[in-house]
């Protein structure tokens, strides 16, 4: 014998309220784009930048970045890569971009000598655009 379920309650239509969904698509809108602009750092290799008194934030849009460490080892866009494979890739991405730029970011104690060999490297294909990134100094 089946199991009769009946209800005392008059029939109602079945509705999908649309406020909460809005609420949900609009805190994973937030997320994604928290987790997007966080993400924009991850290609950076972590470097004791020295202080300037006289150094601004610029981001050009055509600009390569050359992070020398403590260590002296070399790393293009966050990738380490020898003065070899630098010497190889730079004047493709030249040809590419003529008018490429490119930061040489150092960490604070890092040798001299390391940041100048990079130096020449990059003027040697040709690089014209070449910057050292600084930190602005924090006033006391």
């Amino acid at each position: 014998m089946p199991v009769k379920l009946s209800s005392k309650l008059p029939p109602t239509e079945a509705r999908i309220e649309i406020i909460p969904l809005i609420d949900i698509m609009f805190f994973l809108l937030a997320a994604f784009m928290l987790v997007s602009l966080s993400m924009v750092h991850l290609k950076a290799v972590k470097v004791n930048l020295p202080a300037s008194a006289t150094a601004t934030a610029e981001t050009p849009s055509k600009t390569l970045n050359i992070t020398v460490n403590k260590a002296g080892l070399a790393f293009l866009d966050g990738i380490a890569t020898s003065d070899h494979e630098l010497a190889q890739i730079l004047p493709g991405r030249l040809q590419a971009i003529p008018d490429l730029g490119v930061f040489i970011s150092g960490d604070a104690d890092a040798r001299h000598g390391d940041m100048m060999r990079i130096l020449d490297i990059v003027r040697a294909t040709g690089i014209q655009k070449v910057a050292f990134e600084t930190r602005p100094a924090t006033k006391p």
